[in-house]
């Protein structure tokens, strides 16, 4: 396909270029300017991180990371080559490695491109605002992650892998940005090539049918009452993240320590506790923990956590406060803490 001026006596063709002869570059130029304007290519995204990189031994880096209004991460990425070549692929690798991103996760990790590129705002309010939340739902949160693909054309090869993809559950777009140059201006053709716009409006309708879905799921929460026995004593009727903490509790009083309790959970190993040097009161534990978020730490938000001056641990010179987060993985969490620590007495039941 051409474009064309239309004029009094013609049409008159705009030539094609490509983005090396134009001059523009696909990182110093393409994506900054879609940093800013990322609804050309992905409506209704929030970009949190670009060059993103942050896992363990890996040097690839995702282009532009960001999150749609249903809460799932989306990553962007762009090529200037001719066919595309095989970002698909490349994609996919990065939709794994950031698809157990927790909101404590993607808030410190926005926390970042904020200050990184001078931007005002408390990432986890602007997040909550995006997401029209009024408090993080983990449930809800990053269920999915899609991928977009930008380039100024894409193979043959590749197309067919992203249907065959598609077509097995994954959500991956292909927009084509075709540049033209007009004179001394350069022109940009965006389009999308996958999913092809003829089907758009059966996507709109299966996406509202998995909202609906979700808003049921969401309104069906299970707020199940637990009974907890803890060597041999009985708590009854607590709520799926008390019954969590007590046994956690038990344990450290037992004389486990915090990293090895945290080490049986493996999900969840790097977020149990958070941890500040000394013997600390509740006040002064949060109050570290606060300035730390503001320095560039994680991000730290009170009432996620049970830090109390009658729910801390003071272990070896540290304070350890426990989290409340813990999801729909309540009961995977309580036998892992049952298998790890056999000679331990625990057991739990629904309340009736």
């Amino acid at each position: 396909m051409a474009i064309y001026e239309i004029t009094a006596d013609e049409f008159r063709k705009i030539e094609e270029t490509s983005f090396s002869s134009a001059g523009v570059r696909e990182r110093q130029d393409m994506q900054r300017l879609l940093r800013g304007q990322i609804e050309i290519v992905s409506p209704d995204t929030l970009i949190i991180a670009e060059e993103f990189s942050q896992w363990e031994d890996s040097n690839r880096r995702i282009d532009l990371l960001g999150i749609d209004k249903d809460a799932n991460l989306v990553v962007i990425e762009l090529k200037r080559t001719e066919d595309g070549g095989h970002m698909e692929l490349q994609a996919i690798r990065y939709a794994a490695m950031v698809s157990a991103m927790t909101f404590d996760r993607v808030t410190e990790v926005y926390s970042h491109y904020l200050t990184r590129n001078d931007e005002p705002g408390d990432a986890r309010a602007l997040l909550l605002d995006f997401l029209e939340w009024e408090e993080p739902d983990e449930d809800q949160f990053a269920q999915d992650v899609r991928v977009v693909l930008v380039s100024a054309e894409f193979s043959k090869e590749l197309t067919t892998s992203v249907i065959w993809l598609n077509e097995r559950g994954l959500d991956i777009r292909c927009i084509r940005i075709k540049p033209y140059r007009d004179g001394g201006r350069i022109l940009a053709d965006v389009q999308p090539i996958i999913p092809l716009p003829e089907a758009e409006d059966y996507r709109v309708r299966l996406k509202e049918k998995q909202q609906k879905e979700r808003a049921s799921r969401k309104f069906n929460m299970d707020f199940t009452k637990y009974n907890l026995t803890l060597n041999g004593q009985k708590h009854e009727r607590l709520s799926k993240r008390l019954a969590v903490y007590k046994a956690v509790s038990f344990l450290i009083e037992r004389g486990h320590h915090p990293e090895i309790v945290a080490a049986a959970i493996p999900w969840k190993r790097n977020s149990m506790f958070r941890i500040e040097k000394g013997t600390l009161a509740s006040d002064e534990f949060v109050s570290r923990q606060v300035a730390g978020a503001k320095n560039g730490g994680r991000a730290f938000d009170e009432k996620r956590f049970y830090c109390g001056d009658d729910e801390l641990f003071h272990v070896d010179g540290k304070t350890y406060c426990c989290t409340n987060q813990w999801g729909t993985r309540f009961q995977e969490c309580l036998n892992a803490l049952i298998e790890t620590f056999p000679g331990e007495s625990i057991a739990f039941e629904a309340c009736e």
